[in-house]
């Protein structure tokens, strides 16, 4: 499950003021013909802030009350408020980090021990063994190549990240949640990885070592790591960690961006879509689209008249513990039906949503408008998913 977040606008300053303590990780178009273009970095610059501390990076939005998005060149995110910037001064533009470099700057961020396998996309950050990490390099590879097939297949030309996309694994829970505190707070302990939208990363540990494979591994021979990987009882811990690595290249890769208005019924739709894997299958991702029957049995038995509608115009049921597990299966619900029927509507919708830009706010009334320009009235779509859910759990029985 994912922290929720939240979008203040440019120009309150209470509101941008409180990003930081509020967007930590999400549980949140591609560029072909119209499709608008990325909110990349404008300018590069040296800020010499309050206090003698200096920070170089790009603009990605400046708010009327002098408020400041700046992406460093590592690609976090960090929000300097009104005033707390002294002078600013242009800096010459520089390609990205190479993957190496880019591993050493994350490596400096890290308790001591760690080493880094650099893949294609990914920079793996690890302390647990090699093999383990290589696992989950293979994995997000086979994710990252599926999740750019499947979308330009749809008619959106996904992008290539502008750097490599970092992941950090710890080799115990341990210290996964002792690093982790300091983005999640008590939910440290509920979640087994998580994406931040303000550093970029995917943070999670060696699942092997966890305590829910503890009677796999004890069995008789022991299983290999591949092996306990694979078996029944780490294929929700193993969609998590997928659902994560899900959100990063979709904020990456141009289907959402970083910090804009995204309803999380869409980003959380999307990442549910995309979060079980086939692991028999050296490709990965061969049943895109698959009944995800967890999230599947658990909409069919919580839903209520009203949820979309519910969900669409506001992201409170994700934020709120006693519903949370109920948005993310009605976001699963919704988001298969709409790209299993209406799969150019949902196509067309995404570049909506794309073109709104970093820090802004969207009001219920505008969530429910553009939702409805794209799908009609959710009363109907609502009656439509719960239909179609009930055939799917009759077929999948």
């Amino acid at each position: 499950m994912n922290q929720s977040r939240s979008h203040p606008r440019p120009s309150t300053r209470s509101r941008a003021a409180g990003l930081l303590a509020a967007v930590l990780a999400v549980g949140p178009a591609g560029r072909s013909g119209a499709d608008p273009p990325l909110a990349e970095p404008v300018g590069r610059v040296e800020l010499r802030l309050a206090g003698g501390r200096v920070a170089t990076g790009g603009i990605v939005e400046e708010a009327e009350d002098g408020s400041l998005l700046l992406e460093h060149d590592d690609g976090r995110y960090e929000l300097f408020g009104p005033g707390k910037i002294a002078a600013r001064e242009s800096r010459p533009e520089i390609p990205p980090e190479a993957s190496r470099d880019l591993g050493q700057q994350v490596l400096a961020t890290l308790p001591a021990g760690f080493d880094l396998p650099v893949t294609r996309h990914y920079v793996v950050c690890f302390n647990t063994s090699r093999d383990y990490a290589k696992w989950c390099g293979a994995l997000f590879e086979r994710l990252h190549d599926a999740f750019g097939t499947y979308w330009s297949r749809a008619g959106l030309t996904v992008n290539d990240s502008a750097r490599p996309l970092v992941v950090v694994i710890f080799a115990d829970r341990h210290g996964y949640e002792a690093h982790a505190a300091a983005d999640l707070g008590e939910s440290a302990g509920r979640v087994v990885g998580y994406y931040n939208l303000l550093d970029n990363r995917v943070t999670t540990y060696d699942l092997t070592g966890s305590d829910a494979l503890g009677a796999v591994r004890g069995r008789q021979g022991g299983p290999t790591a591949l092996e306990l990987l694979a078996s029944p009882a780490a294929a929700g811990m193993v969609a998590t960690i997928v659902h994560e690595a899900t959100h990063q290249l979709a904020f990456n890769r141009g289907l959402h961006r970083r910090l804009a208005p995204v309803p999380l019924w869409v980003s959380e739709g999307v990442a549910t879509y995309f979060e079980t894997p086939d692991l028999e299958s050296v490709r990965g991702w061969r049943g895109i689209g698959g009944v995800n029957r967890p999230r599947l049995d658990h909409f069919l038995a919580t839903h209520r008249r009203g949820m979309l509608e519910d969900i669409v115009a506001d992201d409170g049921r994700f934020r709120d513990p006693d519903t949370a597990l109920d948005a993310y299966a009605a976001a699963w619900a919704v988001t298969h039906h709409l790209i299993q029927t209406r799969k150019q509507a949902f196509v067309g919708y995404q570049r909506v949503l794309a073109a709104k830009r970093p820090l802004g706010e969207d009001s219920p009334a505008t969530r429910l408008r553009e939702f409805r320009a794209a799908f009609g009235e959710p009363a109907d779509v609502e009656q439509a998913v719960v239909k179609a859910a009930a055939r799917l759990a009759a077929r999948s029985r």
